[in-house]
């Protein structure tokens, strides 16, 4: 046990990158995605329209990253690839739907992008489909 409290060199990466990729998407897809879902059909004509393509269409870039993208990185799937629509979607959530809001209210956003950054630059780990198919099993730290 003293060797992982006082060492440096990480512990179980593969295995934490799998927690972090399943339960952050998981959040997103419980919390957000189904949400707007289930809310479509008034959703679609007031969503946020950042850049003027309209809110049905802004609304299902949304529900894309939120739903389809989630599920990707949950399997580990063309993990990175999954991961930019998701980015996209919390840095206008962030910097631009929430941009007046104090940070209480945008903590959230901030804390699904950082994450997202985070398995981005780390990678999906041995546990997916991306290290069965592209990577043969090789660690990823």
């Amino acid at each position: 046990m003293k060797k992982y409290l006082f060492s440096i060199k990480p512990f179980f990466p593969d295995l934490s990158l799998l927690f972090l990729r399943v339960y952050i998407s998981v959040l997103m897809i419980i919390n957000h995605g189904l949400v707007k879902l289930e809310n479509y059909n008034s959703a679609s004509k007031t969503f946020f329209d950042p850049f003027g393509i309209g809110s049905p269409m802004a609304l299902n870039l949304a529900l894309f990253a939120e739903l389809f993208c989630s599920l990707l990185v949950i399997i580990g799937f063309m993990t990175r690839v999954a991961l930019i629509p998701l980015i996209i979607t919390m840095v206008v959530a962030f910097f631009i739907f929430n941009a007046a809001e104090p940070m209480i209210k945008k903590e959230l956003p901030l804390i699904f992008l950082l994450t997202y950054i985070a398995i981005f630059v780390l990678g999906p780990g041995r546990f997916s489909l991306d290290s069965m198919l592209f990577g043969a099993g090789k660690k990823t730290v």
